[in-house]
């Protein structure tokens, strides 16, 4: 499994060398189109932060697929087990005529609301100081995502494909290779002229020549594979629909609690402005989720294809093992984040930070810590077993009760009302999910709190202590100090995690794991000498 696991986290890895490199370029470029104004109160960030509110408002409109893409993995691995290429056909088949008919719902829909989100985003104040060119490329932009959305919705069915066959080396290979096309042409068009229409252009661009190679990969890995809408079966429509209702719920979920929070602000009175600063301070935790979600993607096939077998206790190996990987990433990033994060952040965006970002970035971490682990093993367990329906309402709940919270804290509080808006919810969120694995898996809290938490939380003392000092005591400031406090952090997490969290560890010993594979190394060098 960890060569998959390990293949996604690279892909992750390019996504942040991208965002690294992407968002100082963006409020930079924006930031000097308002100012070009010559407004002295032209907003923070300029069309940028009415991009995020497109990219929030549009990504509602993702709910229309109902998670087949997620569905059609399950049933497709199923499928794969059972050796029957009749029913893969009609699966697939069936999935694609899904996704067509939902697409197009979604893009009627958001063309109806492109007249709330004139109304609401597009007017006040806070916006008319951008200037009639920006409002009028934002009505275009919308507009071109939305038509995009729809039509990407069969685009995300090749990766699933890929999923259920296991074929996470291609599938990540692709994603980054749209990544840096995107990185590629953002840089150049925006160069040109800071306009927010070239983003919509720029992601009609890659997204359709993502689909184009994935679609190649396929068909040369996977022959037998046909695109196509012939096979379709209506009677399996229900069953597809049974299991993405519930894949929808969580996906609304997700939605309020992680992408709603951009529609929240730009609807208050800090608009565009709180949108910019929140989003910095936000910036890390969709990569780090995606960490996590590297090791969901291949556990929930792994969960669906043990499940047939009746093999649940190597699936307990895999629930309590992962789990505690995906902590210990959590912890190894969000610690930094946690006491170093405003100071990486004020170095990182330079004269485009703003103070708020770096609150923001605290208050989200904590929470993290509880949520990530979760939602990298755990979620895609019960996914994969088939049991969405508890999870999937209680992350509807999660992301309910996110939207309250944010409404009614945001005015008062402004983005920090937001933060802890979505830091609350996603502590509840996990030890519910917690407690529900572990009753379903037949273990008992405890000994996942024992084996999961209990020495990572020991150990996180030492790394916590040494970037205490170099924030109070050499008040570390500039890239060469940041990074060398990141740098000294990680070295001194990983010898506490490989000589004390994993030491004899009955699931995953680094010290032995680490000692073997150098002793191999060596025999190789040494029968090759």
């Amino acid at each position: 499994m960890f060569k998959y696991i390990g293949s996604s986290w690279l892909l992750t890895i390019v996504q942040v060398v991208v965002m690294m490199q992407l968002t100082p370029f963006m409020l930079g470029v924006f930031n000097a189109e308002a100012a070009a104004t010559g407004n002295p109160d032209a907003v923070y960030g300029g069309s940028y932060g009415l991009w995020l509110v497109i990219v929030a408002m549009t990504g509602v409109l993702r709910l229309f697929i109902i998670g087949v893409p997620m569905a059609s993995v399950r049933f497709l691995s199923q499928c794969i087990e059972q050796e029957d290429n009749d029913a893969y056909a009609k699966v697939l088949s069936t999935c694609i005529s899904m996704c067509l008919v939902l697409g197009g719902a979604a893009v009627l829909v958001g063309g109806g609301l492109y007249f709330f989100f004139d109304a609401k985003y597009l007017s006040g104040d806070a916006v008319s100081t951008l200037g009639p060119e920006a409002l009028r490329g934002a009505r275009i932009a919308y507009l071109m995502v939305v038509v995009q959305l729809g039509a990407g919705f069969v685009g995300r069915l090749p990766y699933a494909i890929l999923a259920a066959h296991h074929d996470f080396y291609h599938r990540n290979a692709i994603q980054a290779g749209e990544l840096v096309l995107r990185l590629v042409l953002t840089m150049l068009l925006l160069s040109m002229d800071a306009d927010i229409i070239y983003l919509a252009v720029i992601q009609f661009i890659s997204l359709s020549l993502e689909f184009l190679v994935a679609m190649t990969i396929v068909k040369r890995r996977h022959p037998h594979v046909r695109f196509t809408t012939a096979s379709y079966d209506k009677s399996r429509v229900r069953s597809i629909v049974s299991f993405s209702l519930f894949t929808m719920l969580l996906n609304v979920g997700a939605m309020l609690a992680f992408r709603i929070d951009a529609l929240v602000i730009g609807s208050s009175s800090y608009a565009s402005m709180g949108v910019t600063i929140y989003d910095n301070g936000n910036k890390f935790f969709e990569y780090m989720i995606s960490l996590v979600l590297g090791i969901g993607l291949v556990v929930m096939p792994f969960a669906t294809r043990m499940k047939t077998r009746g093999d649940i206790t190597e699936l307990n190996k895999i629930f309590f093992k992962w789990s505690k990987v995906a902590l210990s990433i959590a912890l190894c990033i969000g610690l930094y984040l946690l006491v170093l994060g405003p100071e990486f952040l004020r170095t990182w965006l330079e004269h485009d930070y703003r103070s708020e970002s770096g609150v923001v970035t605290q208050i989200l971490v904590v929470s993290f810590f509880f949520f990530l682990p979760v939602r990298g093993v755990a979620l895609p367990i019960m996914m994969g077993l088939g049991l969405p329906r508890v999870p999937a309402l209680a992350l509807l709940s999660m992301g309910g009760l996110n939207l309250a919270i944010s409404l009614a804290l945001v005015e008062p509080y402004g983005v920090y009302g937001v933060a802890i808006g979505t830091a609350i919810p996603n502590t509840l969120f996990a030890i519910f999910i917690v407690r529900l694995v572990c009753k379903e898996l037949n273990v008992t809290v405890f000994s996942y709190l024992k084996y999961v938490v209990a020495k990572a939380a020991v150990g996180s003392v030492i790394p916590v202590a040494f970037l205490v000092w170099c924030k109070q005591g050499l008040q570390v400031q500039g890239w060469y100090e940041v990074v060398g406090a990141g740098a000294g952090m990680v070295a001194l997490f990983g010898l506490t995690w490989i000589f004390f969290v994993y030491r004899n560890d009955e699931h995953l010993d680094l010290r032995s794991e680490i000692t073997a594979k150098l002793g191999r190394g060596k025999s190789a060098g040494g029968g090759h000498a």
